[in-house]
């Protein structure tokens, strides 16, 4: 979560891409703050209206980023149903999951609101324990084809769609030209290649240079989660059961981790904080993460125009692998208690689900980027970025949007993660692979009463 606050954060603070202090700072009329500590209710302003007042209630998080998407993509709708209008309760993730569990276990589904924004790594976990809190909107006639495949598939369950896309995850590879050019590389050298040639090129710009490629938090397992996904491969099975002892690209994506550290071309910091520093004082020469990671790379302003970004390394031997992949993201959901399904559906369908026009709003304010694919295609989205030495970054990453691998969260998904990275962390310091990730399942399958 402290990533999250850090990088919702930078977009407060940023410009250009995360420049989100352009007078939306979350407080207007039509926004209330969730000050109910946890407690199942909907907070000041929180109860759910009445059917046929043609208003819905939200919940969501992030006054910059995700409440400020709310109000724009309200305006939107106003324009052809003018009486409209959205009650939105700003409410942290915690909370959302919080009050969804403490709604769900009680059986009293009538304080929860109309729509509610929920993390894609937790949707399938949340839908299997709680399948009674989400609308499944399969045939509501909402374009899910017009999304990345990969991003519908967190929220499909049993071949059911229980979400409505929305911000980008997807995997990029920044890196610093000026740092690149004294090693006599370009950004295309790091086009389309595997990690084998990723860490190859490391040493040479180490060597030549003194600068590591990349850095991360010590015992975080992002860049494993992300190598995984990009060949489509989990921490589970098809059938839920843990897939961690004998996974050849989990393996992999261990030993090319490991091998970056002792090489010295990953380095590894405390914590997210100093992981942001890395980037933004010129510690490193790059990163890999989510796309949101954009609007800590362009805090540092005196960077502008040395920047450029490119798809993912991908797996050495392993079928199926890309160099496409996601890091976080979210969707929409439509609770069972919602008043007027027919009217959050409508209002979701020509919003998120089907307005160019107000992906091109929020793009320049918010750095919100879509998965809505037909928004890669915009005059806003090809713009050329001046930070990124005039590189079309935003029609780039849509475009990566669309070929990301779908994978299987499985319901203990971040148990798993966190089993993992302490694996991860063992095998750095010297521990045997096979035991490590064989303690890491065990552990999941005690958490599963397995």
């Amino acid at each position: 979560m402290k990533k999250v606050l850090s990088i919702l954060l930078v977009l407060v603070m940023t410009a250009a891409l995360a420049a989100c202090g352009t007078g939306n700072n979350g407080n207007s009329d039509n926004t209330t703050k969730d000050n109910s500590a946890n407690n199942g209710g909907t907070g000041n302003g929180g109860t759910t209206v009445s059917e046929g007042d043609n208003t819905l209630t939200v919940w969501c998080w992030d006054p910059a980023f995700n409440i400020y998407a709310m109000q724009e993509a309200e305006k939107v709708y106003q324009k052809t149903n003018p009486d409209f209008k959205l009650n939105i309760i700003e409410t942290p993730w915690d909370d959302v999951q919080t009050k969804i569990t403490t709604a769900a276990s009680s059986g009293d589904l009538s304080t929860l609101p109309d729509i509610f924004l929920m993390q894609d790594n937790a949707f399938q976990k949340n839908y299997t324990n709680f399948p009674d809190v989400f609308t499944d909107l399969t045939d509501s006639g909402i374009a899910f084809d017009s999304f990345a495949p990969a991003k519908v598939a967190y929220s499909v369950v049993e071949g059911k769609n229980y979400g409505v896309p929305f911000d980008n995850g997807t995997g990029i590879n920044s890196l610093r030209t000026d740092i690149l050019d004294q090693a006599g590389y370009t950004i295309d050298d790091f086009r389309d290649i595997t990690w084998d040639r990723y860490i190859e090129i490391g040493k040479d710009v180490l060597a030549k240079t003194k600068m590591p490629l990349l850095s991360g938090q010590a015992g975080s397992p992002d860049l494993i989660m992300e190598m995984l996904q990009s060949c489509g491969q989990s921490l589970f099975k098809e059938d839920g059961s843990p897939n961690i002892v004998g996974n050849e690209a989990l393996e992999e994506a261990i030993n090319i981790y490991t091998a970056m550290v002792k090489e010295g071309i990953l380095i590894e910091v405390n914590d997210w904080d100093q992981y942001i520093g890395t980037l933004t004082n010129g510690t490193v020469a790059g990163t890999i993460n989510g796309c949101w990671i954009l609007a800590s790379i362009q805090s540092a302003t005196d960077q502008s125009g040395k920047w450029a970004l490119t798809n993912v390394p991908s797996l050495n031997d392993i079928p199926n692998a890309t160099n496409y992949t996601n890091n976080g993201g979210s969707s929409w959901a439509i609770s069972t208690n919602c008043k007027d399904v027919d009217l959050a559906v409508d209002f979701l369908s020509k919003t998120f689900a089907g307005s160019v026009e107000f992906y091109e709003t929020i793009l320049p304010s918010s750095g919100a980027l879509a998965t809505y694919l037909p928004a890669g295609d915009s005059e806003v989205y090809a713009q050329p970025s001046e930070f990124f030495g005039g590189q079309t970054i935003y029609s780039d990453i849509t475009e990566f949007a669309g070929k990301v691998p779908s994978n299987i969260t499985g319901v203990y998904y971040y148990e798993a993660r966190d089993a993992v990275g302490t694996a991860m962390t063992n095998v750095v310091g010297g521990a045997n692979l096979e035991s490590e990730l064989k303690n890491a399942e065990d552990t999941i399958k005690f958490q599963m009463g397995q």
